[in-house]
């Protein structure tokens, strides 16, 4: 199954060409994982959306109930939700044509993997986009 997660060049692209990047599980608790990778990605530039069904706003930003109700399109879907969730998750990605989904460390299911690049899109799983960007030196 090509996890796009050993592919140095195909990580480059994918971060390097989005501006656009839909963080499923996105915590309005500046403590929490998903909080502090949201916040280092708009750092480095990148717009953020939030998707959190649970939460109305984080720093002022609207946060989105769902990847439907995101106002742009999505180039990267970051998920921070446990493997069972990834199925739907990965169904609204294909709904909305998003380019990309990334589930973070330890987030991974193969048949919405495989779901996801029967309709095209690049698929990285099990992996934390924060790392993947400083170890790639994007943006340097």
């Amino acid at each position: 199954m090509p996890n796009l997660k050993d592919d140095n060049n195909a990580l480059r692209e994918v971060l390097t060409n989005a501006k656009a990047i839909a963080v499923v599980g996105h915590s309005d608790r500046p403590n929490r994982t998903s909080y502090q990778i949201a916040q280092f990605l708009r750092q480095v530039g990148y717009t953020v959306y939030p998707v959190n069904p649970l939460v109305k706003e984080i720093d002022g930003q609207p946060c989105y109930p769902s990847l439907q109700e995101v106002p742009q399109k999505i180039d990267i879907v970051n998920i921070f939700r446990r493997s069972e969730y990834l199925p739907e998750i990965i169904a609204d990605a294909i709904a909305v044509n998003a380019t990309t989904v990334w589930a973070q460390l330890g987030i991974s299911d193969r048949e919405s993997a495989e779901k996801a690049l029967d309709a095209g899109l690049n698929v990285i799983m099990d992996a934390c986009i924060k790392v993947e960007y400083l170890r790639l030196g994007i943006g340097e």
